[in-house]
């Protein structure tokens, strides 16, 4: 299976501070990777790094043998990626349908199929990002990250502090557009073990650096593993 992602010898941080240090990792096309750790161990800033949107102090990056160190966070989301960031990051004053069709590109994910994944912001179309419940306003994130028709796609907590019915109603979709449709994904998600039994490939970070990297279902079996990493029992 041919590298979707390349990440070589990262550094990166913001400002001036390195949180990222010397971190290498590939990410297969239709692949799906659990990217684990406590927290402030560097997961939020390494998936910023493949976004663009903080500082690169060194290394380099490739998607799909493109070499996109140098460019702009616009021009990566054109290059492939989505992003669903931690802050969701919605437009607040447009409509739920405007939200997914500001950031639309041709491909099969568009606005029926969005509204067919998550019906009820088909419900709200006309509501404002503003009006929106917490979790209405993941599921618009994730929808507009879908409707750039990515390759590869970054999920960022996707479902903190949200209902565990929301919970299971996001982690059901993000099952259905990795595993189900085949769209190569990286997800950083505190739920460990409901993301271990979604995922191929799992890598639990320490202070910006790769301190286990493995099969995901072997991880979730290994219950020393979890506890030693993440503090799970």
């Amino acid at each position: 299976m041919a590298d979707l992602l390349t990440v070589e010898n990262l550094r990166a941080g913001y400002g001036g501070a390195v949180v990222i240090e010397d971190l290498s990792l590939t990410l297969a096309a239709g692949q799906t990777l659990a990217l684990l750790g406590r927290n402030g161990m560097g997961k939020t800033t390494l998936l910023c790094a493949i976004v663009g949107v903080l500082t690169r102090f060194a290394g380099r990056l490739t998607l799909e043998g493109r070499d996109i160190t140098r460019l702009r966070p616009d021009q990566r989301a054109n290059a492939g990626i989505g992003w669903v960031p931690q802050e969701r990051n919605i437009f607040r004053s447009l409509t739920v349908e405007e939200n997914l069709t500001a950031v639309a590109r041709p491909g099969n994910w568009d606005v029926a199929r969005v509204y067919n994944l998550f019906p009820r912001l088909q419900e709200r179309r006309r509501n404002l990002g503003h009006q929106l419940s917490g979790g209405e306003q993941q599921m618009l994130a994730f929808g507009r990250a879908l409707m750039l028709n990515p390759r590869l796609l970054l999920l960022d907590e996707p479902t903190e502090g949200l209902a565990p019915i929301i919970v299971e109603e996001l982690l059901a979709a993000i099952g259905l557009v990795t595993q189900g449709e085949g769209l190569a994904a990286i997800v950083v998600e505190q739920h460990a073990r409901k993301i271990l039994s979604m995922t191929d490939r799992a890598i639990v970070l320490e202070r910006g650096a790769i301190v286990h990297e493995g099969d995901s279902a072997a991880l979730a079996a290994d219950t020393a593993l979890l506890e030693r990493f993440l503090g799970v029992g």
